[in-house]
């Protein structure tokens, strides 16, 4: 459960934390708000199925788990179920055709985003979104990554680290001048088998039941406002 905002809070002093050469992030509730068009796709699939839409913060807080889970949340089909595939299906292709109607990149990290990228500085994307998804996601919202690692890129995604390496070694920066920074714990855990700082998120697509400061990051914030402070430091 994402607390209050204060600021944000720290198992390292701030300034011991290692000054990021690269920055790289998660997608979906950490560099784009992606929720309002994953929400439509769910509740598309609800109405094929004679039911009454659910409500977006409910669907928003199972974003980051993944299609399967938002089937499982629509209409009750586990992954396991008889036609859960077929219903996952028809999910992503309501999304895939309204990809990026309402998604953007949350405020004011796209205003910082803007500025570290006319300096020409590192970043990427590690996501566990496949790529058919993110490109005309990234295409519309005229982002250009330095790296950028999908879902089916490897034969491993997230939580294992080989991701988050190759776009280190993509951006030619060693993963322990990397920050990588996302709203799941497989992000963390991702980051710390690379050995990069790991940065929590507290305003992204969280579970009710998931307390994201007991995640085993560097670093949490509870506000995009509180890391774009922070970032706008280096």
């Amino acid at each position: 459960m994402a607390l209050a905002s204060t600021n944000h809070v720290t198992n390292l002093a701030s300034a011991e934390l290692p000054a990021p050469r690269a920055i790289l992030f998660d997608l979906d509730g950490t560099l784009v708000d992606t929720a309002p068009d994953l929400a439509n796709a769910t509740n598309a699939l609800r109405r094929f199925h004679g039911q009454p839409p659910l409500p977006f913060e409910q669907i928003r807080r199972e974003v980051s788990n993944g299609g399967s889970a938002l089937v499982t949340l629509a209409i009750g089909l586990t992954s396991d179920a008889e036609g859960h595939a077929e219903a996952r299906q028809y999910l992503l292709d309501a999304y895939e055709q309204a990809v990026a109607t309402h998604s953007q990149v949350f405020k004011p990290l796209d205003t910082w985003l803007a500025g570290w990228q006319g300096e020409q500085k590192p970043w990427g994307i590690v996501t566990n979104k496949p790529r058919r998804y993110t490109l005309p996601l990234l295409e519309a919202l005229a982002l250009s990554p330095g790296a950028l690692l999908c879902a089916d890129d490897l034969s491993v995604k997230k939580p294992e680290p080989e991701p988050l390496w190759e776009a280190a070694r993509r951006l030619s920066i060693d993963p322990a001048h990397c920050w990588y920074i996302g709203d799941h714990r497989r992000d963390i855990e991702a980051a710390k088998a690379a050995g990069m700082t790991a940065i929590a998120v507290g305003y992204g697509y969280i579970s009710e039941q998931d307390d994201y400061r007991r995640w085993p990051a560097d670093i949490w914030f509870d506000t995009c406002e509180a890391l774009v402070e922070r970032l706008a430091t280096f």
